[in-house]
């Protein structure tokens, strides 16, 4: 069975920093490049970052350019994504999403940012 599972949302307030996890299982992880995507209340899926397979290549969306590092561990099958300065704008159900090509992408279940004061 394939899951991405996420982990390490939380409360922070504005200037902070978190560390989001994505535990992959069930494919070959290291075959695929990875997105983080987010939703805030009430609007549509926002693309964050991608990284390629095997880590050598980044993108970014402008406004978490840097403040945000995607990075990834194909040995732990696990996704990162390092937030700092987080500001309010940046509260959101964060989501990590595998690439598949020819095929329906694999996706988490989210895990709750939300940067407040």
């Amino acid at each position: 069975e394939v899951q991405l599972v996420e982990s390490g949302g939380g409360l922070v307030q504005p200037g902070g920093s978190l560390r989001l996890s994505c535990a992959a299982s069930g494919f070959t992880f290291s075959r695929y490049a990875i997105n983080w995507v987010r939703q805030a209340l009430g609007k549509g899926l926002e693309w964050v970052s991608q990284i390629n397979n095997d880590g050598g290549s980044t993108d970014y969306t402008d406004s978490v350019k840097g403040r945000f590092t995607i990075s990834r561990d194909n040995a732990k099958n696990t996704l990162y994504l390092q937030m700092n300065s987080l500001k309010p704008e940046d509260t959101a159900v964060y989501y990590c999403e595998a690439i598949v090509p020819g095929r329906e992408n694999y996706w988490g279940q989210g895990t709750q940012v939300t940067v407040s004061s």
